[in-house]
């Protein structure tokens, strides 16, 4: 029998989306999916996403609020060379430390620079900043790494950049439970199997019980309806229950996955 001590824990994540153009509307954010689907593949449950802009008391706020909540905090944007490229000293702010050049940043950017032909500016110079005592995450598509200090991991905006970031990090990172899911795809209208779904959701109190209408899909409109947990037998039971729900509703299920 299987002591459950040995189980592995919960391990949880927030993540701050940093950036003017988030905010505005000129750039749509891609980093969010990613981050939360391979931190899920490992056990570790995205909790919470703030977007916010490039001023360093809110970037402060939004990294001190979820550090402390949070087993994990990743933030992306703010790292490059510009004037707005505020994230390393509002990182640093929020523990108290100065942002300095980083050695083995500043190492391989200065290397790039010199190899490439081009003037290594202050402004350049920037991308090395990291709070003191901070260590360098690689970044193998580009010029500068991004940086880890305690539990906040400080990735670039791009996304694949910021992909690359993240798989370098990953290996730094506790695993922990893995939440599965069931997803069952019916035509019935949302507003129709509402009653029913929030029952099934207080008889599976420790699963996610949702349901997310598709429109104008091949064959009409539907609602895909998903069970989120830990436990396999709510994986079961629910999506067993789900599709009673369908068929008593006169429907059909067009789907029964999991993943």
């Amino acid at each position: 029998m299987t002591d459950p001590s040995d189980a592995p824990a919960t391990v949880t994540a927030g993540m701050v989306i940093i950036g003017n153009e988030i905010l505005s509307g000129r750039t749509q954010d891609l980093n969010v999916a990613f981050v939360a689907k391979e931190l899920n593949a490992i056990g570790i449950q995205m909790l919470e996403v703030r977007v916010v802009p490039d001023i360093t008391h809110e970037i402060v706020a939004a990294v001190n609020a979820l550090r402390t909540k949070f087993d994990y905090v990743f933030t992306t944007g703010g790292i490059g060379p510009t004037h707005d490229d505020i994230t390393a000293e509002a990182v640093a702010a929020a523990f108290g430390k100065e942002a300095t050049y980083h050695p083995k940043s500043y190492a391989i950017l200065e290397a790039t620079m010199i190899r490439r032909g081009i003037e290594f500016t202050d402004a350049r110079k920037r991308m090395a900043l990291t709070p003191e005592g901070a260590e360098a995450i690689e970044n193998e598509l580009g010029v500068a790494p991004g940086f880890r200090i305690e539990n906040v991991f400080v990735l670039a905006g791009v996304p694949l950049v910021a992909q690359a970031m993240f798989r370098a990090a990953a290996p730094l990172l506790r695993r922990g439970r893995t939440k599965r899911s069931r997803s069952i795809a019916t035509r019935l209208a949302e507003g129709t199997i509402a009653a029913g779904l929030e029952a099934i959701q207080h008889a599976y109190a420790e699963a996610d019980v949702g349901s997310y209408p598709f429109y104008n899909a091949p064959g009409g409109h539907g609602t895909t309806l998903v069970v989120r947990s830990f436990h396999e037998s709510d994986l079961l039971g629910a999506g067993d229950a789900i599709l009673k729900l369908i068929s008593d509703l006169k429907g059909e299920a067009l789907s029964d996955e999991r993943s």
